[in-house]
């Protein structure tokens, strides 16, 4: 690994920032106040090559890695517009389409995707799973030349600006331990059967979320993404990006807010001198810069581990939690820097901390990375 940005991405930076910059964290509020996608800047990074940045060259892609995936995922960030479906079409779904998508797959959708035309979305979550895999309920079932879904998803984001889902169903039981045999599946959303509910959440985040019912959705066994049965390999394949971008975008949102919160204390003088001389302001923003740029080093591992083909689960895990801890931290203290100000639709810190909030939780809790790290990196018994 190399600490210093090389020119390439260092151009990336600098390309993607000056994109979003046309934009600017009031659109981003905007579009998360009324719950709105941001179409216009996903065109945008399209247009100039950054939302299929990772997918490969002979599919419209640019044929880049998991490392340059995250610094665009950041820099949208950093000035003030995180996008959460970069984690989900871009990360998770076209690393799964890209590595176990069959060729018609791959030519029906990377293309598009590479343009900004459409999204392709990811559902695994489940009312009575969690974050339990090995209990998800939706099953598929093979009908001659067909496969039939049924069950329930729960917080799927992006329905409505997709054009298919990547579904994660059982599809069989493993005779020796009892677990599930998962398999994945590209289901087009105007598929019959499938029927999407606004699921309402009080974050203010452009992205909508809602709860998905399969009621008999018959797909063609083309459908099927790899091979049958082998879906809970293929799943990490796809969570492990997702955790690594949405580090990423939790470090851009650190940066928008540290650097907000410096400004404000240096420019807000009260009794006769900056704010910022006072210790009791100068260091809290310190500290969230001194974790935001840690987490920024455990971010960069990790989607290093990923591309070079390492074993990337844990380093993953830390990062994403590393970067939604100190991004949290770090837009919790520009608030407090700029006192009522901080609450103030001109100063636009709240839309960031409800994205921040929102990925402490997703797409794992910070709960389950401590398990994980407990569990695979210490070697303590299981707790759960």
């Amino acid at each position: 690994m190399n600490f210093v940005d090389n020119d390439e991405h260092a151009a990336i930076r600098q390309a993607v920032g000056a994109i979003t910059d046309k934009f600017g964290p009031a659109y981003f509020a905007e579009r998360a106040a009324a719950h709105e996608p941001t179409d216009e800047l996903w065109k945008a990074l399209a247009d100039n090559g950054f939302i299929g940045i990772n997918l490969p060259e002979e599919y419209g892609g640019g044929g880049a890695g998991m490392t340059e995936l995250a610094l665009v995922c950041e820099e949208t960030a950093a000035h003030g517009c995180p996008l959460l479906l970069l984690l989900v079409s871009s990360a998770i779904s076209g690393e799964l389409l890209a590595k176990y998508g069959s060729d018609d797959q791959r030519r029906t959708w990377l293309p598009r995707m590479a343009a900004g035309e459409t999204k392709v979305v990811f559902a695994i979550t489940e009312p009575d799973a969690g974050s339990n895999t090995h209990k998800v309920s939706t099953t598929a079932v093979r009908d001659g030349n067909d496969y039939v879904l049924n069950g329930t998803k729960y917080y799927i984001s992006g329905v409505d600006e997709a054009e298919a889902i990547v579904v994660v169903t059982r599809t069989g039981v493993d005779e020796n331990t009892g677990r599930a045999k998962l398999s994945l599946f590209l289901v087009p959303t105007d598929t019959p059967g499938l029927v999407a509910h606004p699921l309402p959440v009080a974050a203010s985040v452009p992205e909508k979320q809602f709860t998905l019912h399969f009621d008999n959705v018959r797909v063609p066994a083309t459908s099927l993404i790899g091979t049958e049965h082998e879906g809970f390999t293929q799943v990490f394949d796809g969570l492990n990006p997702e955790r690594i971008t949405g580090a990423a975008v939790c470090v851009g949102i650190g940066r928008f807010a540290v650097e907000k919160g410096a400004d404000y204390a240096r420019t807000r003088s009260v009794w006769g001198q900056a704010i910022g001389a006072h210790q009791g302001v100068a260091h809290p923003l310190a500290k969230a810069k001194i974790e935001v740029d840690l987490a920024a080093m455990a971010t960069a591992r990790a989607a290093w581990l990923y591309e070079t083909g390492q074993p990337a689960g844990e380093a993953s895990n830390v990062a994403k939690y590393a970067a939604a801890e100190a991004a949290i931290n770090a837009v919790d203290t520009a608030i407090q820097t700029h006192g009522g100000n901080g609450l103030s639709v001109e100063y636009g810190l709240l839309p960031q901390w409800g994205l921040a909030r929102l990925l402490r939780i997703a797409p794992v809790s910070r709960e389950m990375i401590l398990n994980y790290v407990a569990q695979h990196s210490l070697g303590l018994p299981k707790s759960y």
